[in-house]
């Protein structure tokens, strides 16, 4: 499938103040948002690969390892990058900041204003301006 490379994807826990702030920074930005719940995203293995691959970050990284499923299921076992993103899939909730993508990059929005290192180019500004033009996305198997 393709998407458009001036939309941003954010993938945030809507019961979290701060990754619905990000979210609301990231509408304020560009044209064009979706915002999915991480327990509602369509991510398979694949996308979370590709995402992990453009953060350039181990899944464990984007956990909270202060929540207590953590520490009582998680904390001390080793998995493989296989394991680790079937924690990632089925714990959504264990995810501790919202993730934006846009086009071929991601970023982890740690702060509301972490979304800027996807608009920090002079090209990106001009591209928002434009009509939507479709690109190869980040995770093919996307529905758009």
């Amino acid at each position: 499938m393709k998407a458009n490379v001036r939309e941003i994807r954010i993938f945030y826990n809507p019961e979290i103040r701060s990754h619905r702030m990000a979210v609301a920074h990231a509408q304020s930005l560009a044209p064009y948002v979706e915002a999915y719940s991480y327990d509602k995203a369509p991510l398979n293995d694949t996308c979370w690969e590709e995402i992990l691959k453009s953060l350039k970050v181990h899944p464990k990284e984007l956990l909270d390892k202060s929540d207590p499923y953590y520490q009582e299921n998680i904390k001390g076992r080793d998995f493989d990058e296989e394991g680790w993103i079937h924690i990632l899939r089925h714990n959504p909730h264990l995810i501790k900041s919202p993730i934006a993508v846009r086009g071929h990059k991601a970023v982890i929005c740690k702060m509301p204003t972490d979304i800027h290192q996807l608009m920090d180019t002079e090209e990106c500004q001009e591209l928002l301006k434009e009509e939507p033009v479709e690109d190869e996305s980040l995770c093919p198997e996307w529905p758009y």
